[in-house]
């Protein structure tokens, strides 16, 4: 069921309200597709939950979808804490992962994301982690950050040499390479040739 919100005034507000709501109820309703037996299950499963979601957020019955959230706590207390359980042994699995093999972090964020419900694509660079709900991301080890200007600058100067290579540095770091542009490039040339 897709419905779509007319939406109010307040627009930063309501969006800190739908997520609260939403990371709330993810952290309760969190079952997987392995607790049932087929996809449609799966799926009916998924749609009751964002139904729920969506009346909480606008304020449709809150009185009586509380009460079920609550008897669902209830019965369902041991899976929602092993699922947390589960869920958190994948982050810190991941998180040591990455820690211990800076270079090649994808495959655990691949585990990681799986455990979301995410997909992640293997990259050269520039890969994208969602942030886990309450849990802080590793911060990339490596080189140290290094200061811009001063003395100890080795790129001072306006000579063509010293921009090109500060240009260069600056792309770098914002995540960009050159065989990126060369391989946009060829990608692009290429999807305009018909055939």
């Amino acid at each position: 069921m897709v419905v779509v919100s007319s939406g109010g005034g307040g627009g930063g507000n309501a969006w800190a309200k739908e997520m609260t709501i939403r990371r709330r109820m993810a952290s309760i309703f969190n079952k997987t597709q392995e607790h049932f037996p087929c996809l449609k299950d799966y799926n009916d499963y998924l749609e009751e939950v964002e139904d729920m979601t969506f009346n909480l957020i606008e304020g449709i019955d809150v009185e009586e979808i509380e009460a079920k959230i609550a008897r669902y706590q209830q019965e369902n207390a041991e899976q929602i804490y092993l699922s947390r359980a589960k869920r958190a042994e994948d982050l810190a699995a991941a998180l040591k992962a990455s820690r211990m093999n800076p270079g090649k972090a994808g495959a655990s964020d691949t585990a990681a994301g799986s455990s979301q419900g995410i997909s992640s694509s293997a990259g050269v660079q520039g890969q994208y982690a969602p942030a886990a709900v309450g849990m802080s991301q590793p911060r990339p080890t490596g080189m140290a950050p290094q200061p811009i200007g001063g003395s100890s600058d080795p790129l001072q100067g306006d000579d063509e040499e010293t921009m090109r290579l500060r240009a260069e540095r600056g792309a770098r770091a914002g995540g960009w390479t050159i065989e990126m542009g060369k391989r946009r490039a060829l990608e692009e040339a290429f999807s305009s040739i018909f055939i």
